[in-house]
C-alpha cells in the first residue's frame, strides 16, 4: 500500500460518523457535477458513469440507514434516497442536466444539515 492510500484509510476511518456523511455528500455532488459537465460536452458515457458513481453512494447513504434508532428521520431519509436514486436513473436515460440539478439541490440541503450537526 503507498502512503496517499494508507493517508486516505486512516483519514475515513478516524472521521466521526457525521463527517463521513458529509465526505460521501460532496463526492455525490462533485460526481453530478461533473455529469453535467458531460452532458454539455456531449461525452455520454462519462455522463453515465458519473451518475452511477453518485447512485453508489446513495445507495450505502441508504444502506448504513438505521431504522430502529433513526425512526421517522431515517424514514424521511431512505424515501429520499429513493427517490434520488429514480430520480437520476431518469435523468441519465434522458440526458437531462435540469434532473441533476435537482438532486445536487436535495444533496446540498442534506449536506448542509449534516455540516452543521457534525461540528
Amino acid at each position: 500500500m503507498n502512503g496517499f492510500n494508507a493517508y486516505q484509510e486512516t483519514a475515513i476511518a478516524t472521521q466521526n460518523r457525521g463527517r463521513l456523511i458529509v465526505m460521501l455528500y460532496d463526492g455525490a455532488i462533485k460526481f453530478l457535477r461533473r455529469a453535467i459537465e458531460d452532458i454539455q460536452r456531449g461525452d455520454f458515457a462519462a455522463k453515465g458513469r458519473h451518475i452511477v458513481k453518485a447512485q453508489d453512494i446513495l445507495f450505502e447513504l441508504n444502506t448504513v440507514l438505521d431504522m430502529e434508532k433513526g425512526g421517522e428521520v431515517a424514514q424521511n431519509l431512505r424515501s429520499l434516497y429513493n427517490f434520488m436514486q429514480r430520480h437520476l436513473t431518469q435523468a441519465n436515460i434522458r440526458k437531462d442536466p435540469r434532473m441533476i440539478q435537482e438532486v445536487i439541490d436535495l444533496l446540498d440541503e442534506l449536506n448542509q444539515s449534516w455540516r452543521v450537526i457534525s461540528r
